[in-house]
């Protein structure tokens, strides 16, 4: 089961950030778009079917988002990121007659459980990945360079990926991971790594079925944190940054690595900007009938386009919650009315609508 081939759902995007980062296209604070967007047909879509705006390259790979990473092989160019794959010993498997596209980002390739783990040792060990072996090969696997991702990407990757959240009711326990579950739910994927070992989870069926509400978050990472914490393992640190490896604040950066885009003729675009915020619901005037009761008056969802995220709603003036990045939230009016609505984007940039409350 270890050898057999699947689809690695998300478990590949760390390669494809820490590639980007060896090429000076991004860092950890660069900011980067997930909005919808289409590479010559191919239009990926995140997990949960929401978008995040504009977020930091290291939110983006933290919450695992479909977007930012096509939009970074894209620019690197998939062929190389395949040739990395292969220099660290894992040769991914193709439909037949078919050269590597856009698609690895989400999975659309075929690995094995063993060829994730051998690639994660990687991660584990500075940048150079380590030949698995369990006595059962005729000949056994050697790396002359095993190199899968520079010294001071590798800290950075694995520095993010020590900042995922352990999945709920989890024994804390200093690792970094990733998830992944492949489309259709058929797999789905959990890989971890301390300073010293490396543990992948695969669930699924052996007969490829799908697995409604199968996900490497829910179904794979509880299982990694508890084999970890039965393995009687001693944690070992993740290794320190090695020279010329920092993070670097967000104010700090060059202009050059403050906003990672493409532009129509594929040449990186430093000063993107994107349209002011506009509320779209409730529109400008309208009447909104809410269905109060003696007991309980009903939420309007209120919802914008443009904008930078973070965004801050108010209500007349009256902040309604913490900030949020999504584009939509909720307003549970104190009486009938007129009100006002306002929302502010991280560029300060405000759009307003008045309605009545009935």
């Amino acid at each position: 089961m270890t050898r057999t081939i699947r689809s690695p759902g998300s478990t590949l995007k760390p390669f494809i950030y820490g590639l980007a980062m060896e090429q000076g296209l991004v860092v950890q604070e660069t900011m980067i778009e997930d909005r919808p967007a289409d590479f010559a047909g191919y239009r990926p879509k995140n997990f949960d079917m929401n978008y995040q705006g504009d977020v930091t390259v290291r939110e983006a790979l933290q919450l695992s988002l479909n977007v930012p990473a096509v939009r970074l092989l894209d620019a690197l160019g998939p062929a190389r990121l395949v040739a990395r794959f292969r220099q660290a010993g894992v040769v991914p498997e193709l439909p037949k007659g078919e050269t590597p596209g856009l698609a690895i980002s989400l999975g659309g390739v075929g690995v094995s459980l063993r060829d994730l783990v051998q690639l994660y040792t990687g991660l584990a060990n500075g940048g150079r990945a380590t030949a698995l072996y369990d006595g059962t090969e005729l000949i056994r696997q050697t790396l002359p360079g095993g190199m899968v991702l520079e010294p001071e990407a590798n800290w950075q990757i694995a520095d993010i990926l020590a900042g995922v959240k352990p999945p709920e009711g989890a024994t804390h326990r200093a690792i970094a991971y990733k998830t992944g579950t492949s489309y259709g739910y058929r797999d789905a994927w959990s890989v971890g790594f301390d300073g010293r070992h490396v543990l992948g989870i695969w669930v699924g069926r052996a007969d490829a079925g799908a697995v409604p509400g199968l996900s490497g978050y829910i179904s794979a990472a509880p299982i990694l944190f508890e084999a970890f914490a039965k393995s009687g393992l001693a944690v070992t640190p993740l290794p320190r940054a090695p020279a010329g490896a920092t993070r670097m604040a967000q104010k700090d950066l060059p202009v050059t690595l403050a906003r990672f885009s493409m532009g129509a003729d594929g040449l990186l675009v430093t000063a993107a900007t994107e349209p002011a915020p506009q509320i779209v619901f409730p529109p400008e005037g309208a009447r909104v009938d809410l269905g109060a009761t003696s007991s309980a008056v009903t939420p309007l969802v209120l919802k914008l386009q443009g904008g930078r995220a973070p965004f801050r709603w108010l209500a007349n003036g009256k902040p309604l919650a913490e900030v949020a990045r999504r584009r939509t939230a909720e307003w549970t009016p104190d009486g009938a009315g007129y009100s006002t609505l306002t929302v502010i984007d991280a560029a300060g940039r405000a759009a307003s609508v008045r309605v009545f409350v009935e």
